[in-house]
Parts: C-alpha cells; structure tokens; sequence
C-alpha cells in the first residue's frame, strides 16, 4: 500500500501543470522618464483676494499682477514642466502654464485675448558643454527676485517690481559661462520685452553676472539694452530701453534671509505727463525677510518703493508704495497653504474703487493654496 502512495505522488508531480508566473508590474511613468533623463513637473494654484478697491488705477491699468479681482476665487494656474537638462550634451525645455495667469504673461504675438487661459511660457533647446549653457528659444527673464511660477515665491502676491518694472519672458538666445561656484557671465540677444515675435526689426542685448563669493552672500546683475515699441502694439514709436536689475540676497541661517531687489528703467521717445515726448523713466527697491519658524510654519516680509516719474508703467505720475505680509503652512511635502494681508499706497488718488472716488491707498486679503506634483 506503501509503495502504491509513493507511486502515486510521483505520477503527480511528473505530469504536474507549472504554475503559471505573474505578469510584471508596468513600470511607472515616473520611472521611465527618471530612465531617460526627463523630468516631469507641476503645480496648481488656487486662490481667494478680497481687495477693497477695483484692483485698477485711475488709468484703467491693473494695480495688481495676477490678484486683482475685486473679491474673487480662481484659478491661477497649472503649471506643467517637462525637461532634459543633462549637465553634458544636448536637451530642452518646455514650460507650460493654464489658467487665469496666462493672459498676463502672454507675450505678444501668442496672445489672443483678455480672457487667455494657456500660455507656452518657455520652450528652449539647450546645449551644456563644461561651464558653458546656451538655451534659444522662449525663457523666463533673469531680471528680479521673483517668478511667474507662484511655487517658487515666498509671497502670494507679486511685487510692484515684477509686475511693473521689468519684463516676464525672452524669445531670443541665452549664453552663460560659470567659471566657478562663485562667478558666471551671462549674455544673450532676443526680441526685446515679452515678444515671441518681434514687434520692430531690432534685437535687445542682456548682459548680466552672478557673483556668490561666501554661502552667505549672493549678488545678480543684469541689464537690458534694445530699441523697443513705445507702446505694445507694433507700428508707433519706438526708442531706447534700458533696465538695470539688482539682486542681493543675505543667507544669515538655514532659517533667515534678507533680499534687496532694485530696478532702474527708461524708454526713449515716450509720451511724457507734461504732454511733451521724451525719455520716461521708472525706478524701484524691494525689500525681503523670509524666516522658516518650522518645518510646517514660514513668515514672509516684503515691502517695496516704486517711482513712476513720467507715469509710463501704471498710466499715473505717483510714488507708489506697499508692505506685505505672508504666512505659509506645509500641509504636505506637495501642499502649502498661504494666507496674506497687504497695504498699497500712492501719493496720489491713484486706486479706482466702485463707488467713483478714487483714494490714495488699496488693502487686500489673499488665501491660496500650492499643491506641487
């Protein structure tokens, strides 16, 4: 009987079926693009502001960047990034943004109305080769401390400077030689302020260094020649501009920095308020404190002066002033939840409001939400 069980149990394992194996997981789309050395990123941007004034001056220009909604939620943006940036060879760029942002960083040539709500904000090829990195195409400008990209911002809302003082982007050609951790060059040639096509037959030079002497000092330089349109719309004047852009940045500790940004502009042949034509001429400081108080809390301070001599930027001859407070929680390693109060001020009744009577100040309340993919 022995024997037959034995028998048995050998029969059955010899015509015995193999188990049939599992079919391999499919790999993850972050997987294979980490594979190929691309990149994928992004960010949504939703917000609330609550503006006591129209979120416009008397001259109809916007007093705000992206936040001048009278009271309002909305979508800012979705940002999508994919790129290949080797640190040798060739790569690319391209920077994509959706949302209520992209009509105002449209530049000309792409934008086809008020209400836009996609913008190619970058798209460059690229070639590193040792300390050398060219990009052509379409790129964010180096001029100021901040970016269109709200993530990468320690406030909510944008400062004078950004929005009024220099340029968002560049269609052109970008060269920078970095001779050490502490000293690059950089030069390039584009079409001149946020032109994707070029408005007039004329090319705009940048000309810029990054000096980073001690882990607790950095300074940018750049500066901006060209001739440009006077205004937006190809066809009028044109004339010489110029913008000097400086950043200095003071790490006093893992948790504290300090930021000095100025700016210094001027455009040729520009209408002037005394009714006469001529060189326009604009200027501005901005000031930061940013202090990590956690790992889930951050306080951001800005306060900034910005003169408009000849009213050439907001359409009104004024001094205009604002101070900015931003608090910041890390909900998540991806989600940051900002809440902000500020305070704008002119020397002249310069901020529209809904009831007709124009003030010489403009308060505002802002929540926005980050999530980072």
């Amino acid at each position: 009987m022995q024997r037959n069980k034995v028998l048995v149990a050998a029969l059955g394992a010899m015509f015995a079926l193999p188990a049939l194996a599992a079919d391999p997981p499919a790999p993850a789309l972050s997987s294979v693009l980490d594979a190929s050395g691309i990149s994928l990123a992004g960010a949504v941007d939703y917000s609330y502001s609550s503006l006591s004034g129209k979120g416009q001056f008397t001259s109809g220009t916007n007093s705000r960047v992206f936040d001048y909604a009278h009271n309002s939620f909305a979508l800012q943006a979705v940002d999508l990034t994919v790129a290949k940036q080797p640190a040798e060879g060739f790569g690319g760029l391209v920077d994509l943004t959706l949302g209520k942002d992209a009509s105002t960083i449209a530049s000309f040539g792409t934008l086809t109305s008020s209400s836009q709500t996609f913008d190619i904000t970058q798209a460059y090829a690229q070639m590193a080769s040792g300390g050398l990195t060219v990009i052509a195409g379409k790129f964010i400008t180096l001029a100021g401390q901040e970016y269109i990209k709200s993530a990468a911002n320690t406030n909510f809302s944008r400062s004078i400077l950004f929005g009024y003082a220099i340029p968002f982007t560049h269609t052109g050609a970008r060269a920078t030689y970095k001779f050490s951790d502490a000293f690059s060059l950089i030069g390039g040639v584009n079409n001149g302020w946020d032109q994707a096509t070029d408005a007039n037959s004329s090319k705009t030079v940048e000309l810029g260094v990054a000096l980073n002497p001690a882990k607790s000092f950095g300074l940018i330089a750049q500066d901006y020649y060209g001739m440009e349109q006077v205004a937006a719309a190809p066809g009028g004047a044109q004339g010489n501009r110029n913008l000097l852009d400086l950043v200095a940045t003071f790490t006093v500790s893992d948790s504290l920095n300090f930021v000095l940004n100025y700016d210094n502009g001027s455009q040729a042949n520009a209408p002037l308020a005394s009714g006469a034509t001529g060189t326009a001429r604009w200027s501005g400081i901005a000031a930061y404190a940013n202090y990590q108080i956690s790992d889930l809390w951050r306080v951001s301070l800005r306060a900034e002066s910005f003169d408009d001599t000849d009213g050439y930027r907001t359409g009104v001859v004024q001094k205009w002033k604002e101070a900015t407070l931003t608090v910041g929680y890390a909900a998540s390693k991806s989600l940051e939840l900002r809440g902000e109060v500020r305070k704008d001020t002119s020397d002249k009744a310069a901020f529209a409001y809904n009831d007709g009577i124009a003030r010489k100040s403009q308060s505002s309340l802002g929540l926005e939400a980050v999530y980072k993919f």
